[in-house]
């Protein structure tokens, strides 16, 4: 995997949509208009989630465990595309990204791989492809983040009612938002508001980013010890830490001893 010198770039102080890529201690990550890491990937372990927030948006499989479509809202360099890819050979795969420039990327320096019967990325509006009736998935999975905050066109409340939509029944919306972000409270309420029948908040453990899980129905009873049990077969299957995901539902949303409450 020999590294593409032309992308070693520095961000221009005067471009703040320009996409590079930095590589330091095996690791290689992208930049999208910020010296801020919105995607990375160990070189040795390419299929890997290397950040929190990556695997923390994993934590849908307690939820959702064996979805048969899946529909990601922005590509950055894939970690989470390859990882639906490699890990879950039986699901379906579309994911939208704006900017094409970021697809070439992605698959010339993050191994995204080339479309098949089982993986397409589109380069398109999100937003717009959100409102396309037609459109259905298992888990819709949605990380908009420019340079500076969310995507505002990716976090309205009318984003958020076209996601719900396009659900399947039993179907789960995951949103990667960043707690630093002024509007954080606001959009969070957009998506308790839409997904009136249950939400959830993750915190990754390094902290900052919070992962909201929003259900298209009540997903019944979540026990405890049936969360517990489920973490540890995932994290048997996948060598991913979802009892740590478990515990951390703990800390932002309503619980008691035996139940936690969406």
């Amino acid at each position: 995997m020999k590294f593409l010198p032309k992308w070693r770039l520095r961000k221009p102080s005067e471009d703040t949509k320009t996409v590079y890529v930095s590589e330091k201690f095996g690791v290689r990550s992208l930049h999208i208009g910020s010296d801020t890491v919105q995607s990375a990937m160990r070189l040795a372990r390419p299929n890997d989630l290397e950040l929190s927030y990556t695997r923390s948006m994993m934590a849908c499989l307690l939820f959702q465990a064996a979805p048969r479509n899946v529909l990601m809202i922005g590509l950055g360099g894939g970690s989470v595309a390859k990882y639906v890819y490699h890990q879950l050979p039986q699901t379906k795969l579309r994911v939208l990204e704006l900017d094409p420039q970021v697809v070439a990327i992605a698959r010339q320096c993050f191994l995204v791989p080339e479309d098949d019967a089982r993986f397409q990325v589109i380069v398109g509006d999100g937003a717009e492809y959100m409102d396309r009736r037609e459109v259905r998935a298992d888990l819709i999975m949605v990380d908009g983040y420019d340079a500076e905050s969310h995507v505002e066109e990716l976090a309205t409340r009318e984003f958020y009612g076209h996601c719900r939509e396009r659900l399947a029944h039993g179907g789960v919306l995951v949103v990667n938002l960043w707690g630093g972000d002024r509007q954080f409270n606001e959009v969070l309420k957009r998506i308790e508001g839409v997904f009136s029948d249950g939400t959830l908040c993750l915190p990754a453990r390094k902290p900052g980013n919070v992962i909201a899980f929003g259900f298209r129905d009540p997903p019944g009873p979540l026990v405890w010890t049936d969360l517990e049990r489920r973490a540890a077969e995932l994290e048997l299957r996948h060598g991913m830490e979802f009892p740590l995901f478990v515990a951390g539902l703990r800390t932002m949303n309503r619980s008691d001893v035996t139940h936690l409450y969406p």
